[in-house]
């Protein structure tokens, strides 16, 4: 399970940097291969641990003392306050009820901003609850389910940080429509080519409460601003 994995990176990571803060650096020298391949290991380890301790779920901060405790008292063989057995359990609980919060948080930000931007008289809500605005309407046909399209896009969070973006990178993308969120089929199946049109889309319409990446969490709302440039024969 995902919130399982990154709990013990995250146990992982605060143990190697607690154990890394009560001992001096050591000056080592790699001799053999396996010297070398042993300190690379070190290395990509290292980096693997720095680069998810940027993404903790929920900005949760755990006691790296309390952890290094529990390390310690595994590895002596001494008496264990958690035995190991209820371990996984215990910490897939905790990140469970953080990822759930922090769900919710983001389910009733979107609805309360979708319901100030269903006030906008230029945008559009469907029975589904997606929200449209068209910046410009072309005049070429809609695409239809199993048709692929090339789109330009760029999509932020309701609090306008950009998550990803064909117009920036310069590079148009191609996809089959009804092979993507569900927002983005049903919006393109109204478009005409030319169309550059604003989409809000609800979680239930988007990623729902599974998120995608580092970048969009749980249940959250999206803006795509969307250029539908063509229909790929």
């Amino acid at each position: 399970m995902k919130i399982f994995k990154i709990a013990l990176i995250l146990v992982a990571a605060v143990l190697v940097m607690a154990s890394c803060n009560q001992q001096p650096s050591r000056n080592v020298t790699l001799k053999t291969a396996a010297d070398s391949a042993s300190y690379a290991i070190g290395v990509d380890l290292g980096n693997n641990i720095k680069n998810n301790l940027k993404n903790t779920p929920g900005g949760v901060k755990l006691d790296s003392s309390i952890m290094l405790a529990g390390f310690e008292d595994m590895l002596m063989e001494k008496d264990l306050k958690i035995p190991s057995e209820k371990g996984r359990t215990v910490i897939q609980s905790f990140f469970s009820k953080i990822q759930d919060a922090l769900a919710q948080k983001n389910l009733e930000a979107g609805q309360k901003f979708l319901e100030e931007n269903a006030k906008n008289d230029s945008v559009k809500t469907t029975d589904s609850g997606l929200q449209y605005k068209i910046i410009k309407q072309g005049n070429g046909p809609v695409p239809k389910a199993g048709q692929k399209v090339k789109v330009d896009y760029t999509g932020k969070t309701i609090d306008g940080k950009v998550f990803d973006s064909s117009i920036e990178r310069g590079k148009p993308v191609t996809f089959q429509v009804d092979r993507v969120i569900k927002g983005w089929t049903e919006a393109l199946e109204m478009m005409p080519v030319g169309s550059e049109w604003m989409l809000y889309i609800p979680a239930d319409l988007a990623y729902g409460k599974r998120g995608a990446g580092k970048d969009i969490g749980p249940n959250s709302t999206l803006i795509f601003e969307v250029h539908l440039l063509g229909i790929e024969k």
